[in-house]
């Protein structure tokens, strides 16, 4: 299991590196994300172990299953996945750093409660719906602005830029579209000079399409199923947005 995760977590490095050489960026300004979703505590043990210290969940089970196991070895908990309200609570036990997957002002107020409660704060992107797809969540690219100059009147929470799924598609040119959108709306966003907000986050790309997402200027590409196989169910399963509860 080490050597097949290890080779792997090479292979994707190394598609990073091209893609980031391809564009004319430095290596070091894409993170790996492993997204471990259905991933058992044993495989990503291997790959904290390798060095690769950037994870995240999209279901707050999961992070509960899995926290003991892990707390040990050093890393950075993001949470990618749809945040129901009433599992706020919850996932704030867990030593999450960053929720990418903030996309409505009810969330974030409710987080910035919580938080007040304990003293505490927590950095966000803001979850963007760039295929204009009903399965997918996040806020439509004409509402990012207005939701994030409300979310930035929350002092509790830092929005450090923007995330997106993209169009889960084999072509190319149509997955790039989504991924352009997001970059634009960075730089609409970073010229508003909106106070306690910067833009220097882009999460987007996984395993599939991650050279087209550092290609548009991804900082983090969340990658799984390249480093620890095909999950038992699929990635639609995750963006379903009739399991969304308001």
């Amino acid at each position: 299991m080490s050597e097949e995760i290890g080779q792997h977590l090479r292979e994707i490095n190394n598609r990073i590196m091209q893609a980031c050489s391809k564009s004319g960026r430095s290596s070091d300004s894409v993170k790996l994300l492993l997204a471990t979703k259905t991933v058992p505590a044993d495989r990503i043990r291997v790959a904290l172990e390798a060095g690769y210290t950037l994870i995240a969940e999209n279901k707050v089970q999961e992070l509960k299953e899995k926290y003991d196991a892990l707390k040990t070895i050093p890393h950075e908990n993001h949470f990618i996945g749809h945040l129901q309200t009433n599992k706020i609570k919850d996932l704030l036990k867990y030593e999450v750093t960053c929720i990418q997957s903030m996309d409505r002002l009810e969330l974030a107020e409710k987080l910035h409660q919580r938080l007040l409660l304990e003293n505490r704060q927590m950095d966000v992107l803001i979850q963007v719906n760039t295929s204009g797809e009903e399965s997918k969540f996040g806020v439509l690219p004409e509402g990012a602005m207005e939701l994030i100059e409300k979310v930035s009147r929350l002092d509790t929470l830092h929005i450090k830029g923007l995330m997106t799924i993209g169009l889960l598609s084999a072509e190319t040119e149509k997955v790039r579209a989504c991924f352009h959108l997001l970059k634009s709306l960075q730089q609409q966003i970073s010229a508003a000079a909106i106070p306690g907000v910067t833009m220097q986050e882009l999460s987007m790309g996984m395993s599939g399409d991650l050279e087209t997402a550092i290609e548009e200027g991804a900082t983090i590409v969340r990658v799984g199923t390249a480093i620890f196989g095909q999950r038992p169910t699929p990635d639609s399963y995750y963006w379903d947005e009739s399991t969304k509860v308001k």
